[in-house]
C-alpha cells in the first residue's frame, strides 16, 4: 500500500493599502495604525500576512489576531 501526503496548497493573504478601504480593512483586522501597517510593509518589503505577522511578533508589535 501507497501512503501519500497530500499538502493542501493554501494562497498566501496579500495585505493591499493601496486603496482606502483595502487599508482600512487591514488595520481594523490587525489592530494596527495605517503608519504601522505602512511601515511593516516597507521594513519587510513584503505585503503577505505571514510575512507581516511574523515583523509584528519579531518586533513586539501588539496586534489581533491573524487567523481567519
Amino acid at each position: 500500500m501507497n501512503n501519500t501526503f497530500h499538502q493542501i496548497d493554501e494562497k498566501p493573504e496579500i495585505i493591499e493599502v493601496s486603496e482606502e478601504k483595502d487599508c482600512r480593512y487591514w488595520t481594523t483586522r490587525l489592530g494596527v495604525t495605517t503608519e504601522v501597517l505602512k511601515s511593516a510593509i516597507r521594513a519587510t518589503r513584503c505585503v503577505t500576512l505571514k510575512d507581516i505577522a511574523r515583523y509584528f511578533d519579531q518586533h513586539n508589535i501588539k496586534h489581533l489576531s491573524t487567523h481567519r
